[in-house]
C-alpha cells in the first residue's frame, strides 16, 4: 500500500492561491486544526489572517499536504516543486484535464508529480474530522469525531451533501477522487480503512478504475471487521453517459457493477439516504449475521406497512417460534394476536419493565429487530412518554445481543440530537421505514468469496473481431464438452444430405453468417425433408441439425468481455423472454457451479424451472454443468469477445445448446 499518511493526517498544510486558499484556512480554523497552515502567494503578505510566504522554497519545512487552488497550467510547476521538496502530497483543485479531453496535460501532471501522491485533478480534496485537518475549499456540515466512517466520493457536490446529514452518522473522513490520476479508488479506500479509528467505508461511485484491487481491499477490510457500502451512479443509459463525461472514468454496465459488488462482498444501495443509514448500522454492528428480521409496533397500520415494504426486499419475517408466541401472549394478554410483524398495541405503553420483556422475547432467535417508534418533535411536543420505550429497546438489545433498530416511519421524526445520543449508546436509529429496510438489507448482504478477484479486463479492437459461422461455433462448444445437436453443413442447401449423415427428422435448417438468424428469416424449424427448400438471402452457407425435442424450458447463457470487470456471465430465459421482461441475472467471472446454482433462483421466472403447478422439471444439474463449461471455455481463451447460447434447451434428462453465437478476435 502506498503511504498516504502525511497527506491524510497532516501536521502542516500549504495553501496556494487566493480566494480558494482563504476558504481552506477558514475551515481549518473552524475545525480547530492544531497543526501549521502556510499560505503561499507571490505578492500578498497575509491570507486569512496568516502570514503568506512568497514561494514554496520560503516555507519553514516541506509541507505534509498542499492545497493547489491555482489554474491548471500553474499547477504543473507547483506540483513539480512540491515533489522536489519531498512534500507528503497534494490536492489538485483545478479542472480542465482528462475530463475535458486534455489527456496529455494530465499525463504531464503525473510526470511532474513523480512519486508524490495527489488527489485529483478536478478534485475538492479531503476532510479529516478526526484530526481537524481540512484540505477543502468550501463549507461542510461535519464536526470533530473520535471515530466514525470514511466516505469516498467521485462527486464533490455529493460529498458536500453527505456532510450535511442530520441523522447522527459519525463521519471520520470525507475524500474526493476527482479524475483519480494518481490515487485510485482502491488506494484511497485502503489507506482510509487502515486508520484504526475508521469503522466502515461508504462509496459514491461513478466508475471503478481497478476492480481486482478494490475486491482485494474489500476482503482486507472485511477481515478487520470493516465493511464497504456503495452507491453506484450511471444505472440508466443517460446516467452512464453523464458519469463518463463528468469524471472521465469508465462506468461499466450497471448489471456488471452490481454483480461485482455482490461477489466482492460490497453492500450496494440505491439512494443517498440508504447509504447513510446502512453506514450507521455497520459503524455500530458491522455486517449483520443474516436476514431473519422481527418487527414490533404498537399500531396495526405500522405493522401492515412493514409487511408490505418488507416483501419488496430480500429480508425474511418468519413467525415467532411456538415457545416465543406463548411467552409473548402471557406478557401481552389475549387481546393481542402474536405474529411477525407484531402489533403489541398500547396496553404496555410507558411500562419500561414489561416493554423490555416483550422486546427481549421477540428479538430472541432473529438476526435483527425493527421497532417502529416516532418520537414527537421536541420543539412543539413533549417526547417524555417515549423515553421508556427507547430505554426498553436499549435494554432488550443488551440482554439478547440482537441489534434492535428504533425506526421512525418518517425520517424527520428523529432529531439529530436524539439520534447521536442513541448511536453513542450502541443503538442505531433509522430514519424512514422504506429506507430503514433497504439499509438493513444492505448491511446484511453476505460476504464475498475469499480470494475472489475478477478476470483481467481485455478491450478488444472491433476491427479485428469476427463472427464465427455457427457450425464452427458449435465445434468449439462440442470440444468443451457442451452438448449440441447432431448436424452437418455445406455451402448450399442442395449439397446438404441429412439422411446420409445419419440425422433423424425433424430437422432445423439455418443460414450461416447471421448474428441474429431469426430476425433475418434464416431459421426454418420442424422440417421433415430439405426437398424444395429455397435459398436464404445473404447466407454464406447452411447448417442442418436434428431438432431438439422434449424441451421443458429454455435458457439464455451470455458471456461478454467487460471493460471494467473483466468478463460477465448473464443468465435468463431463452428466446426474447429475457430481453422483453428484463429478467436476467449477471455474474462476474470467475464463478463456480455453486454460484450459478445460487443465481438461477433470482430469476423472476424461476418457478418455471422448479416444477411450477406440476410442470415437468428440467435437468438443472445438466444445465449448470453446461453453463460452467461455457464459462470455463470463455475464461480460458482471451480471444473470445462474446459467446451466447440462446436457447440452451433443457429437457428432463439433458441440456443442449441449440443455437450458438461466438465473436472472436482474429490473430
Amino acid at each position: 500500500m502506498e503511504d498516504l499518511s502525511r497527506l491524510l493526517r497532516p501536521h502542516s498544510i500549504a495553501v496556494l492561491g487566493s480566494g480558494w486558499a482563504h476558504n481552506v484556512i477558514e475551515q481549518c480554523r473552524k475545525m480547530g486544526f492544531p497543526g501549521d497552515v502556510w499560505p503561499v502567494h507571490p505578492t500578498r503578505r497575509d491570507i486569512g489572517g496568516l502570514k503568506a510566504y512568497p514561494s514554496l522554497s520560503a516555507l519553514p519545512a516541506s509541507p505534509d499536504a498542499a492545497f493547489l487552488g491555482v489554474n491548471r497550467h500553474a499547477t504543473l510547476d507547483i506540483v513539480a516543486e512540491l515533489a522536489g521538496q519531498d512534500a507528503g502530497g497534494a490536492v489538485v483543485f483545478a479542472s480542465g484535464w482528462a475530463e475535458t479531453g486534455e489527456k496529455d496535460l494530465q499525463k504531464t501532471l503525473l510526470e511532474r508529480a513523480g512519486g508524490m501522491p495527489f488527489l485529483g485533478p478536478n478534485c475538492y480534496g479531503l476532510i479529516n474530522y478526526l484530526d481537524g485537518a481540512i484540505i477543502w475549499p468550501d463549507q461542510h456540515g461535519g464536526v470533530r469525531q473520535e471515530r466514525g466512517v470514511a466516505i469516498v466520493s467521485q462527486s464533490s457536490n455529493i460529498a458536500i451533501n453527505l456532510t450535511m446529514q442530520a441523522r447522527g452518522l459519525p463521519i471520520a473522513y470525507v475524500a474526493c477522487l476527482g479524475n483519480a490520476a494518481r490515487i485510485g479508488l482502491a488506494d484511497l479506500v485502503e489507506a482510509l480503512g487502515a486508520d484504526d479509528r475508521v469503522t466502515a467505508v461508504g462509496l459514491y461511485v461513478e466508475g471503478v478504475d481497478d476492480a481486482a484491487a478494490l475486491a482485494g481491499v474489500a476482503e482486507q477490510l472485511a477481515r478487520a471487521g470493516k465493511h464497504i457500502v456503495a452507491l453506484k451512479a450511471g444505472k440508466s443509459e443517460a446516467g452512464a453517459s453523464a458519469a463518463a463525461s463528468h469524471t472521465a472514468s469508465l462506468a461499466g454496465s450497471y448489471a456488471a457493477s452490481s454483480a461485482f459488488f455482490r461477489q466482492a462482498g460490497i453492500a450496494e444501495v440505491d439512494t443517498l439516504s440508504a447509504l447513510i443509514e446502512a453506514l450507521k448500522i455497520v459503524h455500530v454492528h458491522g455486517r449483520l449475521p443474516g436476514r431473519r428480521i422481527c418487527s414490533l409496533s404498537c399500531s396495526g397500520g405500522e405493522a401492515g406497512l412493514v409487511a408490505d415494504l418488507g416483501a419488496r426486499t430480500a429480508l425474511a419475517f418468519p413467525p415467532p417460534a411456538p415457545e416465543q408466541s406463548a411467552n409473548l401472549s402471557a406478557l401481552l394478554g389475549p387481546q393481542v394476536t402474536i405474529g411477525n410483524p407484531l402489533d403489541y398495541q398500547t396496553f404496555i405503553w410507558g411500562d419500561r419493565e414489561t416493554t423490555t420483556a416483550v422486546f427481549s422475547q421477540m428479538l430472541t432467535g432473529y438476526d435483527a429487530g425493527v421497532i417502529l417508534i416516532d418520537p414527537p418533535r421536541p420543539d412543539r411536543c413533549d417526547p417524555a412518554s417515549f423515553v421508556p420505550s427507547l430505554d426498553a429497546i436499549e435494554a432488550a438489545a443488551g440482554a439478547t445481543g440482537v441489534p434492535a433498530f428504533p425506526v421512525a416511519s418518517l425520517p424527520e421524526n428523529f432529531d439529530e440530537t436524539l439520534a447521536s445520543d442513541l448511536i453513542s449508546r450502541g443503538i442505531v436509529p433509522l430514519m424512514g421505514l422504506e429506507t430503514a429496510l433497504a439499509a438493513i438489507e444492505a448491511a446484511s448482504a453476505p460476504p464475498g468469496h475469499e480470494g475472489w478477484r475478477p478476470l483481467e479486463a481485455i478491450v478488444a479492437d472491433d476491427a479485428g473481431v469476427r463472427l464465427l459461422p455457427e457450425n464452427e461455433a458449435k465445434g468449439c462448444l462440442r470440444a468443451a464438452g457442451v452438448a449440441v445437436p447432431k448436424g452437418t453443413s455445406a455451402a448450399t442447401i442442395h449439397a446438404l444430405d441429412p439422411e446420409g449423415e445419419g440425422l433423424a427428422a425433424p430437422y432445423v435448417l439455418k443460414g450461416l453468417g447471421f448474428a441474429h438468424k431469426s430476425e433475418a428469416g434464416a431459421v426454418r424449424l420442424g422440417l421433415s425433408s430439405l426437398d424444395g427448400q429455397p435459398d436464404m438471402d445473404g447466407a454464406s452457407g447452411y447448417l442442418v441439425e436434428e431438432m431438439v425435442t422434449g424441451g421443458v424450458a429454455e435458457l439464455l447463457v451470455g458471456l461478454i468481455r467487460d471493460p471494467v470487470y473483466g468478463a460477465t456471465l448473464t443468465l435468463g430465459f431463452g428466446g426474447v423472454t429475457a430481453e422483453l421482461l428484463k429478467d436476467t441475472v449477471t455474474l462476474v467471472l470467475p464463478v463456480s457451479t455453486d454460484d450459478v446454482a445460487a443465481a438461477l433462483p433470482r430469476l423472476q421466472l424461476w418457478p418455471l424451472l422448479d416444477g411450477y403447478r406440476g410442470r415437468p422439471k428440467p435437468d438443472l444439474a445438466a444445465a449448470i454443468e453446461a453453463i460452467d463449461r461455457l464459462a470455463r471455455l470463455f475464461e480460458a481463451d482471451p480471444s473470445f469477445v462474446e459467446l451466447e447460447v440462446n436457447p440452451l434447451i433443457l429437457t428432463p434428462t439433458r441440456a443442449v445448446a441449440a443455437d450458438a453465437l461466438i465473436r472472436k478476435e482474429t490473430a
